[in-house]
């Protein structure tokens, strides 16, 4: 995040008065880049260090919607928010569209209950998000349903249907407001939430295309069943989807993949990505976000660049 405002200084870890702190020395910061530093999936709270002693800044968070979107909705397996959102910060912060006064377009094609696009939501984005499994998408739907009546945001929700391979793609799509005026001026987001298998993205984006793709791959041995009856390895799927995800991402834009090592090596993630047409990011930092989250867990997140022109039909 600091790279992309042009900031290059050293990020170390201070514990001041038995808690820990992240800090670095840059240049004064304006109220348009500490906004974006507070958008950091971690912070609470940011000061300026003079000697011993902390001036505390203001946290500038601009969140489109209200920050407990992502969160209220809970359910087994769920990827954390926070962890959601770093991978959203840092996918914008590489990607070539930081810093555009336009909405960006975040895609989850593995989306399950919707978290990263409720995170993207949060941030001011339109998002898309799809998932095989009719119950999940039908919950985030509902969940977004009643969050948005609760809080009194103006909003429209209605059920579109998408032509894709001679069948129809029922999407549910809501539009929706920060602020009333907003709303009766057009200054709108759009979500939309579909039950349907991941290769049917492209199908979503035949006007536009993402800016930013974050996925949490699935953590099994085995995915989904194919065509032919048999299940597909996670290393098959992977390797299916990504050509798909890469039509529905603008020249420029991000994705980023988490997964865990012990069923899917980070290495066949990196090799799929460079087969499929991605670029990895030539920084060391990226090869080193591995982290245990369970005992039968062991994460890895992953970034790469599309830089090649793609047509989405």
């Amino acid at each position: 995040m600091l790279s992309s405002l042009g900031i290059s200084c050293e990020i170390r870890e201070e514990t001041m008065g038995a808690s820990r702190f992240l800090t670095f020395e840059c240049r004064p910061l304006s109220d348009g880049e500490l906004t974006f530093l507070s958008g950091h999936s971690s912070v609470v709270f940011m000061a300026e260090k003079h000697g011993d002693m902390l001036k505390p800044l203001p946290v500038l968070t601009d969140g489109y919607l209200p920050d407990d979107l992502p969160e209220v909705l809970k359910y087994k397996g769920k990827t954390s928010a926070s962890f959601t959102r770093m991978m959203i910060n840092t996918a914008v912060s590489l990607s070539a569209f930081h810093g555009q006064e336009q909405p960006l377009t975040f895609l989850d094609p593995l989306c399950g209950k919707a978290t990263g696009c409720f995170c993207a939501a949060v941030a001011g984005m339109n998002a898309v998000g799809l998932d095989i499994n009719k119950k999940e998408i039908g919950e985030a739907v509902s969940y977004f349903s009643r969050y948005l009546k609760f809080h009194k945001l103006k909003h429209t929700e209605r059920s579109v249907s998408v032509t894709a391979k001679g069948h129809s793609l029922p999407v549910s799509e809501f539009i929706f407001a920060d602020t009333k005026e907003h709303y009766q001026s057009g200054n709108t987001r759009q979500l939309r939430l579909a039950c349907s298998d991941t290769a049917d993205s492209p199908f979503l984006f035949r006007k536009s295309r993402a800016h930013i793709i974050a996925a949490d791959l699935p953590y099994g041995v085995q995915h989904a069943p194919r065509a032919n009856g048999k299940t597909d390895t996670l290393q098959g799927f992977l390797e299916r989807g990504l050509p798909v995800w890469k039509k529905c991402l603008e020249p420029g834009g991000v994705i980023a993949l988490s997964f865990n090592t012990f069923t899917l090596p980070s290495s066949s993630v990196r090799s799929a990505l460079e087969n499929a047409g991605f670029t990895l990011p030539d920084n060391d930092l990226f090869y080193s976000l591995k982290h245990e989250v369970e005992q039968a867990v062991m994460r890895d997140v992953i970034f790469a660049f599309n830089t090649q022109e793609e047509s989405v039909k």
